[in-house]
């Protein structure tokens, strides 16, 4: 391992926290930040483009087609500013195809990196419509660049919420995998309307006690649309889901699964433990915080002051 001393200089700094998308009822609309980052440095060309650390280290390219770098030149590209000659040093702690958001992660570390290298004037939204272009998931690419609550709106814009301080959320993230785009194709292609109204009365619901202007209702996080054919080929996800529920928690899948996400009260010290007598060994059940700040870069005039 490198030494303080012996590391290149850093130009630029980025964090983007993990995503959690649909809460729910939510599809396509709800998501929310949380405190899992991608840590993303930039320093002068000094052999690979990237290297990584940390989830999945092994699995990206550390060449140009790299999601972080794919990024930053895109940045540049649309702002019409000179691409930097860099490598990226990046940490990850964002485990990949679990519903969590990596590759919004990725992708928006990239671009909050091109600004701050670049010093462009940026609106968050501009970035946010950009990163969904990339990667095509507006609600993530929301949530990582703001933090905390998100709702994404009909035409790319983002509305945040302050996530409230009475709920923790508790990831419980599986060994297995799926590609978001399988679990794409397990959706249904028509919704009945009775459907249709039950899942906007509990996501208006979600929204409301996740942002703390109402008292949470945890049977509001329930799905009737995509949730289901999704659960039926993921039978740990299906099983925790079932049983956080049944013990009056809030459940769902995070984002396509198969993580799930099961939120609880802050001095709830049991939780933990009720749900890993669920699942077997392979599950890691992780605690952890929102993420409120999104996405931010650090330049190495600021990171010196």
């Amino acid at each position: 391992m490198e030494s303080q001393d012996e590391q290149p200089r850093s130009l630029a700094q980025v964090r983007a926290p993990a995503s959690s998308a649909n809460l729910g009822p939510g599809f396509d609309v709800l998501a929310v930040a949380l405190d899992l980052p991608l840590v993303v440095r930039a320093v002068p060309r000094d052999g690979s483009r990237v290297v990584a650390a940390g989830e999945g280290a092994d699995e990206v390219p550390d060449d140009d087609s790299n999601m972080v770098w794919r990024g930053v030149r895109a940045f540049c590209d649309v702002f019409a500013s000179e691409v930097p000659d860099v490598t990226l040093h990046c940490q990850n702690s964002i485990p990949l195809e679990r519903g969590l958001g990596s590759s919004a992660a990725a992708v928006v570390a990239g671009l909050v990196l091109g600004r701050t290298i670049t010093g462009a004037p940026v609106a968050d939204q501009d970035l946010i419509d950009l990163a969904a272009q990339l990667e095509g998931h507006a609600d993530n690419a929301a949530a990582a660049v703001l933090g905390g609550l998100v709702v994404a709106g009909p035409t790319g814009s983002a509305r945040r919420f302050e996530p409230t301080r009475g709920l923790r959320p508790i990831v419980c993230i599986p060994t297995d995998r799926l590609a978001t785009s399988t679990a794409r194709g397990l959706l249904p292609t028509n919704v009945p309307l009775e459907m249709l109204v039950t899942t906007m009365r509990r996501t208006a619901l979600v929204l409301a006690g996740l942002a703390g202007m109402s008292a949470w209702d945890p049977t509001a996080m329930t799905d009737d649309v995509h949730e289901p054919p999704r659960l039926d080929v993921m039978k740990g996800s299906k099983e925790l889901v079932q049983a956080a529920r049944d013990a009056g928690y809030g459940a769902c899948l995070s984002g396509a699964g198969p993580t799930v996400l099961v939120l609880a009260e802050p001095d709830d010290s049991a939780v933990v433990d009720r749900l890993r007598t669920v699942v077997d060994d392979g599950w890691r059940i992780e605690p952890v915080r929102w993420d409120r700040a999104g996405a931010r870069g650090q330049d190495s005039t600021s990171a010196a002051s």
